[in-house]
């Protein structure tokens, strides 16, 4: 059995190209929530993601509870860790990578998932073993 720990090179592409990643927390029981589907972000050999309508949307106080959920993107799907990310650096290289790849939507819309009250919910996902 494998305990990769890292994304591989085809994960971080499929991932990093789907237009849109599902997401579900693991709640208190150990039980996945209902997904949301969110924008996704790679940069390098990282995936990030972050809540358009700030820490008050009910997706992203789920990740707040375990830290743990699961994705599905790109035919990718995985048992991740959610880490916080929400430093100027990477949230200026994060705004970017939006920027880049959904430039092709709306101006406001674009304007909300790089406010300062997306950026300070911005995730790495960082995957977890299999079988974990």
């Amino acid at each position: 059995m494998t305990t990769t720990t890292a994304w591989t090179d085809d994960e971080l592409d499929r991932v990093g190209h789907a237009e849109e990643l599902q997401i579900a927390s693991l709640r208190r029981d150990g039980g996945l929530s209902s997904r949301r589907t969110i924008w996704v972000v790679r940069l390098g050999d990282d995936i990030y993601v972050r809540s358009v309508n700030g820490p008050g949307s009910d997706w992203y106080r789920g990740t707040r509870v375990r830290q743990e959920g699961r994705i599905l993107a790109g035919g990718v799907t995985r048992d991740v860790t959610f880490v916080d990310a929400a430093d100027d650096e990477v949230n200026d290289a994060v705004d970017a990578a939006y920027r880049a790849k959904y430039g092709h939507y709306a101006a406001y819309i674009i304007q909300a998932i790089t406010s300062p009250e997306a950026s300070s919910t911005t995730i790495r996902l960082v995957p977890r073993p299999h079988g974990s």
